[in-house]
């Protein structure tokens, strides 16, 4: 509700001052050619996504996805220790992490809550346990292999390789997954004390 009225008093300024300035013909002009662009912008993102997302859902069909998850299990249950003794739990856990790895953030997002509401119904309790703040870390976070969300924007914008911005996502994601989850685990100890 907030962001609505900011959004209004923002555009509303906008209109004022290009009235006040004798700019309106240029305010509209940029009005139409921004809604011009977002709207390519929007249909080549979701190209990639029912792409990627298709991809994601081939591979559970052929049972690759369960094979990526059997590679994942050894992690998550380290950092999962109470999910992990739950198939159901697990099974979200991995397909969200796997579907993170592949840049798939909003196809990630069913998946993770998904794997949540599971943890919460495991827990018997109403408030979020540590493991479920360290998934919502982890997701946060999300370390990728293929940014593809990332590669089809770059790819919409006009970008000749798409795909060469990878070692820096690599270091940056490896390092906000690394920080985010020593900062869970530190609050986590200061929290319960």
């Amino acid at each position: 509700m907030a962001l609505s009225v900011l959004w209004v008093i923002m555009v509303g300024c906008a209109v004022v001052f290009a009235i006040v300035n004798g700019s309106y013909a240029a305010v509209g002009a940029a009005v139409t050619d921004g809604a011009q662009k977002a709207v390519k912008l929007v249909l080549s993102i979701g190209g990639a996504l029912c792409l990627w997302s298709g991809f994601g859902e081939l591979m559970t069909r052929s049972g690759l996805n369960h094979k990526l998850s059997a590679l994942l299990r050894p992690l998550l249950r380290r950092l999962f220790p109470e999910a992990s003794r739950d198939d159901e739990a697990m099974g979200y856990l991995c397909a969200n992490v796997t579907a993170n790895l592949l840049g798939l953030g909003n196809a990630a997002t069913p998946m993770g809550i998904a794997a949540v509401q599971r943890m919460q119904a495991l827990a018997g309790t109403d408030g979020a346990s540590d493991e479920m703040c360290r998934l919502i870390v982890l997701n946060t976070a999300s370390i990728q292999l293929l940014p593809t969300t990332v590669a089809a924007l770059r790819s919409g914008l006009g970008a000749r390789s798409a795909f060469d911005i990878l070692p820096a996502v690599w270091l940056t994601s490896a390092c906000s997954v690394a920080a985010g989850l020593l900062a869970a685990r530190v609050l986590q100890g200061l929290w319960k004390r």
